[in-house]
């Protein structure tokens, strides 16, 4: 499911089920929803509101889909 389908569908759940939940509650719940390699790269920043954040999860998308993003991981031991 794209992004922006999944954005939707989870307000549209959440107005349904009359959900009321503060912001960092509502941008966690969409976090743990995404794809693991793009929530990889999105937890990296820090949002403010909801929108900037399926806005830079839509463009880790788009990027990861053209192949620009590599996702490598290093634990630190040499």
């Amino acid at each position: 499911m794209l992004v922006h389908e999944y954005h939707k569908e989870m307000e549209m759940t959440m107005i349904r089920a009359n959900v009321v939940e503060d912001k960092e509650a509502t941008m966690a719940r969409f976090l743990n929803g995404l794809n693991q390699n793009i929530a990889n790269v999105v937890e990296l920043q820090q949002y403010m509101e909801l929108e900037d954040m399926v806005h830079m999860a839509m463009k880790v998308e788009r990027q990861l889909k053209k192949g620009h993003v590599r996702l490598t991981f290093n634990s630190g031991s040499s």
